[in-house]
């Protein structure tokens, strides 16, 4: 007979009554820190941004008269007299998804509390950044001063190449350089042990941040270097 009472009663609340029952009851939803749903949100508009550059980017590829230059042979590199196409950026993508792995663990580490092992896994991941950024200064001198590319013209076929491709790659590089200088600091302070108490969300929060900037340059990868 209680059973009954009680199914009746929950019965009642989970009409109207219910829903302002709980509503008024400050629920939580998502398990989810303030700072990660944040990031989530930047994310987000973070995508909305790179999807439209791609965007832009496919729009010219497939409207302009000019030749597109040829990007096997611009990316490509001499090595000991052999001419290997997209050999930098083959070794750019490589170390980025290197960084990738390095920083899965980074986060792994740091739920298990282990602050020295995470430290150290971050400060590696943002070596490899900070190299991919050089490899990427690298590749813009070679286009500007050997290739003469500019962002307002390109000898090597349709003009709009350099515009596109300097907005496009720039504006990735930025986001790795601000990953780096955001991994440095934060893995400072977790070698500090600042996080000892309040624990290593924020290592995980790094981690989004990181591997939407790798999953971003898989589709610049692939729409500047393989079409």
């Amino acid at each position: 007979m209680t059973t009954n009472i009680e199914k009746t009663s929950s019965f009642e609340e989970s009409g109207v009554t219910g829903l302002v029952a709980d509503w008024s009851s400050d629920k939580q939803a998502f398990d989810m820190p303030w700072g990660k749903l944040m990031m989530w949100i930047f994310l987000l508009s973070d995508t909305f941004i790179f999807s439209l550059f791609l965007t832009s980017y496919m729009k010219v590829r497939m409207s302009v008269t000019d030749q597109w230059p040829p990007v096997s042979e611009i990316f490509a590199l001499t090595i000991y007299g052999v001419h290997v196409p997209l050999l930098l950026i083959a070794i750019m993508t490589f170390i980025l998804i290197t960084s990738s792995g390095s920083m899965a663990l980074a986060v792994n580490y740091g739920y298990r509390g282990d602050k020295k092992t995470t430290a150290i896994l971050m400060f590696i991941t943002a070596v490899l950044g900070a190299s991919f950024v050089g490899l990427q200064a690298f590749e813009w001198s070679k286009l500007i001063f050997d290739e003469g590319i500019r962002p307002w013209g390109n000898p090597m076929g349709a003009a709009q190449f350099g515009s596109v491709f300097f907005m496009v790659t720039g504006f990735h590089g930025f986001h790795v350089t601000c990953g780096v200088i955001y991994l440095l600091v934060v893995a400072w302070k977790v070698a500090r042990g600042d996080y000892e108490k309040k624990g290593y969300a924020i290592v995980e929060i790094c981690g989004l941040y990181w591997h939407f900037v790798d999953l971003v340059w898989v589709f610049i990868f692939a729409f500047f270097y393989l079409w």
